[in-house]
């Protein structure tokens, strides 16, 4: 039998989604996150691969980037999605911000401390090293955190959040203005990038909204899904912050009321904008579960196994995790002052780490940097944060599970709404009903 036809194929990855969705299964009984399980699995595939002497290619490495890419749009689109902007909502978002920053900013200056110590001499090479293993992972944390309070939930979801964009953006600045002499160029080549993108990023989303609420075609949500993956292509093309377009987009699709407001109000159909944001969420939940599935097993196929047996890089991956939780344990105790478990141990390194690192410029790139480090980084982040949830009485269960009661509810205060009102406002409809009250 022909083992590479495309049969065997479809197989393969029909699989792989059964293995990852028991993988889930297993993830929310035992604690162990099903990242680590997915990243084994793909090194047992190529033990399998190398044992039938089937190729490998380098070609993986390119799929990967790309699926890196897609699985990062689905995960910021997955968390803004469930993210809502109210004044009650400020303190919690305020506070992850700070701790995003800062956290962001001391752990790459203190790790590329360390790899300029152990492996690299130019510390500004040493920091485009450590950046990408400064960001917590949004794609391990969201999965993770569906049995946690409310705010304690909300707060790393907004934290990984803030996480990802802040370091790809950190990255990306880092490695475009590496040769720069003037401190005051990059400032505000920095900050006039922030505004624009916003700017460009608000301009795109009232526009999708108002243009998608009134598309009449069943097809639609893959259509919107290939919109947001053009513009943040196009974005990245012209050096734009393109996440922050991902990420107000889904703002303001899931806080329409806060931004159709005034004379935008009779512009939106609510029961199309709904329809939209309950379907899209869905979407949104499966795209990502699909593309994590196959990024992290495809990392584990490319793993070489014997940079692995460096007990060099085992120790200087204890020192960076070490130094990780030590600085991300005094910003936490500075802004949240007391309660701090199980979020301190809640930092895994994951997908935007792995992206980064194979992102990082030709030029850029030093022999000396062993990537067992990137490995062992992920491993030990994610077993701490498996085990700090296991040790406070939790399970991994992802978020979109304590989300579909709510969307259900919705669902029939939407079908209550007569016809004629479907073009009111939120406010004008509670108005009507407090007076028949």
């Amino acid at each position: 039998m022909d083992i590479l036809n495309p049969y065997v194929a479809v197989i393969f990855f029909s699989l792989l989604i059964i293995i990852s969705y028991l993988f889930n299964l297993l993830s929310s009984k035992s604690g162990i996150p099903s990242v680590l399980l997915l990243i084994a699995l793909g090194v047992l595939i190529k033990l399998g691969s190398d044992f039938l002497g089937l190729p490998t290619g380098d070609y993986l490495f390119d799929i990967l980037e790309v699926l890196g890419i897609v699985g990062l749009i689905m995960i910021v689109l997955e968390a803004a999605l469930d993210l809502e902007l109210n004044r009650s909502k400020w303190p919690v978002i305020s506070k992850s911000l700070i701790v995003a920053f800062t956290s962001l900013i001391g752990s790459s200056l203190v790790i590329a401390l360390v790899i300029q110590y152990f492996l690299i001499d130019d510390f500004i090479i040493a920091l485009v090293y450590a950046i990408p293993l400064s960001i917590i992972s949004s794609a391990i944390i969201i999965p993770s955190v569906g049995e946690m309070t409310e705010e304690k939930r909300e707060f790393m979801i907004y934290e990984s959040t803030f996480s990802d964009i802040l370091g790809i953006m950190y990255f990306y600045f880092l490695i475009g203005n590496i040769d720069s002499k003037n401190v005051g160029n990059v400032i505000w080549d920095v900050s006039s990038n922030i505004i624009l993108t916003i700017l460009i990023s608000l301009v795109a989303s009232y526009v999708l909204v108002l243009v998608f609420q009134r598309l009449r075609t069943e097809v639609k949500l893959f259509l919107l899904v290939a919109v947001l993956l053009l513009l943040y292509a196009v974005g990245k093309l012209f050096h734009l912050s393109s996440l922050l377009i991902i990420l107000v987009f889904g703002l303001v699709l899931n806080n329409y009321k806060l931004f159709f407001r005034g004379k935008l109000r009779k512009w939106i159909n609510i029961r199309a904008v709904h329809s939209i944001l309950n379907n899209f969420h869905m979407i949104t939940i499966e795209t990502a579960f699909v593309v994590r599935t196959l990024f992290f097993v495809l990392f584990g196929l490319t793993i070489d196994l014997s940079l692995l047996q460096d007990l060099d890089a085992l120790l200087e991956s204890i020192i960076i995790v070490v130094l990780l939780f030590a600085v991300r344990a005094v910003f936490l105790k500075l802004v949240l002052k007391k309660d701090l478990k199980p979020q301190l141990f809640m930092a895994p390194r994951g997908l935007i780490t792995i992206l980064l690192f194979f992102a990082i410029p030709v030029g850029l790139q030093v022999e000396e940097f062993n990537t067992a480090i990137l490995l062992y980084t992920i491993l030990i982040t994610s077993s701490a944060m498996a085990i700090a949830l296991i040790s406070s009485g939790k399970h991994i269960e992802p978020v979109a599970a304590s989300q579909l009661a709510y969307w259900r509810e919705m669902d029939k205060q939407i079908e209550e709404i007569p016809e004629q009102e479907k073009h009111q406002t939120p406010e004008e409809i509670e108005e009507k009903k407090e007076d028949v009250s």
